[in-house]
Formats: structure tokens, sequence, C-alpha cells
């Protein structure tokens, strides 16, 4: 098994390991997950001016950065993860951003908005998060990934171990439905250099590049190219969600 960890982190934060539970900045081979993940929190960003937020299941951290640098009045970083919080906690510090350990289970806010990305598929009883989410906040972002584009055809789930359940753009929305008055469901979709490569697979390039061995010179400089630019949010009006990569519900109480 290939390890990888977080390369020229700032003096004294101490880099993460990749272990697949959660997405990391500064590791080239994970450029196109952290990429994915940073296209909703820069969307979610734009949005959010002036409002004090939660970001659950934080992470690395580099998200609720963004959160607090794109102008929310105050944004607290949750995450239950002794390591990823010390390393957020230093390598992140600006006047309207701190950051708290404590289980996602356990928050109760309030605050003006709840940012809750990539995790509810983490989740053992996902209804009470989402319930206590609710009464914490009148606005959420919730996003999951698309089980009809992550796992094989027919699968329950994708071989992620740390996902127990993968949700359908119906499935999701069932859930979400009890806990909130209105839901607003988006799908993440690739845009420019990542849908010409969709095209480019659709025409043969898998076997062009493997016959001419280019497969890892052309992937080394591929994937760290990759930025949030190449991701796009459409409403369901205009894509079939059902196609989408993954899915961020605007949830308002």
């Amino acid at each position: 098994m290939t390890y990888f960890v977080q390369q020229n982190q700032p003096e004294g934060v101490p880099p993460l390991e990749l272990t697949g539970e959660r997405t990391l900045p500064d590791v080239p081979e994970e450029n196109y997950w952290y990429r994915r993940h940073l296209a909703v929190y820069e969307w979610i960003a734009a949005r959010v001016g002036g409002l004090s937020v939660a970001d659950l299941a934080c992470g690395e951290g580099y998200g609720s950065d963004l959160l607090a640098a794109a102008g929310a009045r105050e944004v607290v970083g949750i995450d239950a993860n002794p390591e990823a919080y010390e390393h957020a906690r230093l390598r992140y510090q600006r006047p309207n951003l701190s950051f708290r350990r404590e289980l996602v289970e356990e928050f109760r806010g309030p605050c003006d908005a709840v940012v809750f990305l990539q995790t509810i598929e983490h989740i053992h009883g996902p209804d009470a998060v989402l319930e206590a989410i609710a009464q914490a906040a009148p606005l959420a972002y919730i996003s999951t990934p698309n089980r009809l584009t992550l796992a094989p055809p027919g699968a329950e789930k994708s071989d992620n171990p740390w996902h127990l359940r993968e949700y359908t753009a119906s499935e999701f929305r069932r859930l979400l439905a009890p806990h909130f008055s209105e839901v607003r469901l988006l799908g993440l979709f690739h845009a420019r250099k990542l849908r010409a490569h969709e095209v480019a697979l659709r025409l043969g390039w898998d076997r062009v590049h493997k016959a001419l061995r280019l497969t890892k010179p052309f992937y080394d400089r591929f994937v760290p190219a990759i930025s949030s630019a190449d991701f796009r949010l459409c409403d369901e009006d205009e894509r079939d969600l059902d196609r989408a990569l993954d899915f961020l519900a605007v949830c308002r109480v």
C-alpha cells in the first residue's frame, strides 16, 4: 500500500497522512479529490459573507479557512480527530476563525449557517445529526457523493471503507426532507479540462496512453494541474443529477 503525506507544511505544523478518510491539500496525487471538495467550499464561501458559520467535520481545516477568508463573520471548524484538529489549529489562524475538537453528533450551535460536506455518508445515525443541524441554524449546506457515479453499477456502495451508506439524488432528498422546510439540490460536474478528459476517454484515450506508455508521465502532470475551476455546480433543471459526481443540498428551516 502506498502512503502519502502532506508536503511543504509551515514550520511547526505537523503534516497529515492521507488515509482515505478525508482529503488533503499539499498532496499532488490527491489533487483531484482536494479540488473537487474545494470547488464546493468556494461556492458556499461566496454566499456566507457576514454570517457565523460552523464547519462540521472540517478535517484538515482548509475549508474553514476559506470560509473565514471570504468574509464570514465567524467560522468555527469542528472535527473529532485529534491529529486533524491540532494541524488545523496550528496552520490556519485568522481573527474570525477558531477550531474545536468535538464529535459532529454532539454539535448544538447556535449559528447562522452550518456547512457539513462529504460526511453524512460516514454517519451511523444521520437523522439525529440532521435534526441537530436544523435546530442549530436556519441555513445548512450539506454534500455527499452520488452513489450512481461513485460505486460500480448496481452496487449498494463503493469500496470506500469509511462510507456506511451512499445515496442517489432521490434518496438524499428523502433523507433531508423531514428536517428542513426547503431543500434545493445541486450537482457537481466536471468542467473545462476535466470535461475534455471525459470526452477523450469516450474516444479511446485509455487505449492510446497505455499503448504509447504515456500513462504515468501524462497523469503526473495532469492531476496536479487540476483546479477547482474544473468543476461546476449545476441545478437539476440544468443537468441530470443522476450523472453528478456529488450532491450539494442548500437546506432552509
